[in-house]
């Protein structure tokens, strides 16, 4: 029976994939307090302690804009401590899995990011991210690092979150226009996570970074206008939602840059595993549908 090490099983792709594993195999997820990614001891204390066969990493400093004044500790847990999972997964013949971002790249494409098209992050996120899967690259054990785009759910802190929250508090909500991305569901994350863990075998060629999200791309603006929509149509409420005021992001400064265009192309995910994303629309009408299945 396959052993786990979960990391970061309270966030939003952690919490997920606490549902998508088990049928795989013995989950291990111990909490922060056993394994911190900020004290190199004990991530190699707990690893050799638990002497999983896949070591799945979910778990990031990724407030991108406390990130900007915090770019050190943002290192230490987006960056040293990938490298030294994947030494301690090379040292136990393990696989780790570890995700990273389209905010490597510094936006300025024309067409989806294929794997291989040079990163350019321009926000310290987006560099601590890059540092991370160049040590787990460098230290040459077993390693699949997943790139993700515009990830929402309903916990924690993200942008679909925020406009539920919003959309039944003001009247009118700013939001910019000039950013496009393709937004993509956390369980949808999972899934396609532990469709790649049930197909991989030891010694697997299909390694590497792979590029996962959903299909389509849209903007920031159309994106909080979906979801108010999609609320409004699952709620059937379509009184005391807000509008969305599209705006530029030059209008709208933040502590970090955003890249403006963070759309990945999954072609060589779909290749090696036969992973076939959904349109972002759809991801979004699952993970309102939820939300208010809830209440």
């Amino acid at each position: 029976m396959l052993r786990f090490l979960l990391i970061g099983s309270t966030g939003q792709i952690g919490w997920e994939l606490r549902r998508t594993l088990p049928p795989l195999g013995k989950v291990i997820a111990p909490p922060r307090e056993e394994l911190d990614l900020g004290n190199s001891d004990s991530i190699r204390a707990a690893i050799r302690e638990t002497r999983p066969q896949i070591i799945v990493n979910a778990a990031a400093f990724a407030a991108m804009n406390r990130v900007e004044t915090q770019p050190d500790r943002a290192m230490l847990v987006n960056a040293v401590a990938p490298g030294v999972l994947a030494e301690e997964s090379k040292r136990l013949g393990a696989l780790l899995v570890h995700y990273s971002s389209a905010y490597v790249f510094d936006g300025t494409g024309v067409r989806p990011y294929r794997e291989d098209d040079c990163p350019n992050p321009i926000n310290a996120y987006g560099r601590s991210k890059l540092a991370g899967e160049r040590a787990i690259a460098a230290a040459g054990g077993d390693h699949i690092i997943i790139r993700l785009s515009w990830i929402h759910s309903l916990r924690g802190t993200n942008f679909l979150s925020a406009i539920l929250r919003a959309a039944r508090e003001k009247p009118e909500i700013p939001v910019v226009d000039d950013q496009i991305g393709s937004p993509t569901w956390a369980r949808t994350v999972a899934a396609a996570t532990a469709r790649v863990l049930q197909a991989w075998r030891p010694a697997d060629v299909r390694r590497g970074i792979f590029h996962l999200s959903a299909s389509g791309r849209v903007s920031r603006s159309e994106f909080a206008e979906e979801i108010i929509a999609t609320g409004q149509r699952v709620s059937g409420d379509t009184a005391m939602w807000a509008r969305v005021k599209p705006v530029a992001s030059a209008d709208y400064p933040l502590p970090a840059a955003r890249p403006k265009y963070c759309v990945l192309d999954n072609t060589k995910i779909r290749a090696a595993f036969g992973i076939e994303m959904p349109d972002w629309r759809s991801e979004v009408a699952g993970c309102v549908a939820d939300r208010f299945a809830a209440t």
